[in-house]
Formats: structure tokens, sequence, C-alpha cells
């Protein structure tokens, strides 16, 4: 079980080109060193998806846990991933949480859209990214 301090964890699809982008995004601009990472496709993922009743082939998803292997742990889905994400980036990325007034429905119908049409847009890889040496201790996958 990896130690993450409770630190919220980032699920992507790791042969996904958005999905990379949206990694490098977070890494760039998480100042407080709070976000930490596994692909969909990794072990981790797959053992904290079951708990949750989902299914880790399902790679059309991003997902944050929250209070990882703590009584209270969560799992975040969609868009409701991506502005909790952006909240806690701080600064302007905060200002993503007003996208809550939409309702969940609405806000994952557009999710959707952007979900199944990624890798023709936005491309897909042979093999999930390797880290920065830097950066390896966040992705918990790569250790």
């Amino acid at each position: 079980m990896p130690d993450t301090n409770s630190n919220p964890i980032i699920f992507y699809d790791g042969v996904c080109g958005l999905c990379n982008r949206l990694v490098q995004f977070v890494l760039k601009h998480d100042r407080r060193d709070y976000f930490r990472f596994a692909a969909l496709q990794s072990d981790l993922a797959s053992e904290v998806l079951q708990r949750h009743d989902r299914d880790a082939r399902d790679l059309d998803t991003v997902y944050v846990v929250v209070d990882y292997a703590q009584p209270a742990e969560s799992l975040l889905a969609r868009s409701d991933a991506i502005l909790f994400l952006l909240k806690h980036l701080g600064g302007v990325w905060k200002l993503a949480s007003l996208g809550k007034i939409l309702p969940r429905t609405m806000r994952d119908g557009l999710y959707g859209l952007v979900a199944r049409n990624r890798y023709r847009v936005f491309g897909k890889y042979e093999s999930c990214m390797l880290p920065e040496a830097k950066h390896r201790a966040k992705f918990l996958d790569a250790q």
C-alpha cells in the first residue's frame, strides 16, 4: 500500500494525450505538492476502483481518490474530479469551482463528449508516460 499521507490520487488514462497533458498541467500548478498520480492501467487503480464498484477497464474517466485507505475514502469521477483538482490547485484555478452551479448531468455530458473524442483530438501513446526524475515519487505506480 503506497504511503500518500492522504494526498489525493489522480487516476488517469496513461496512454491518452489529453490525460497526460492534464497530469503535466497539475504538476506545473500544484505548488503545495498536494496531488499524487497513478495510471488507470495500474494495479493500484484496479484495487481502489474495485473497492468502489467501478470498472478499471473504463478508461474514459478520470478519478480522484480522496483520503486513500482511510475510513472516509471517497472516489470522485468525471467533472467532480476535475472541479476538485482545479479547486485544490488554488489561485485563479479555484474559480473553476463555480462549475458546480451546473447540474452534474450537464457537466458530465460535456465531459463525456470530450472523453469520447480525446484520442482523435489529442492522440494516443503506445505506453504510459515516464515521469521526470524530480516528479517520480508522486507517481505511485512508478515506484
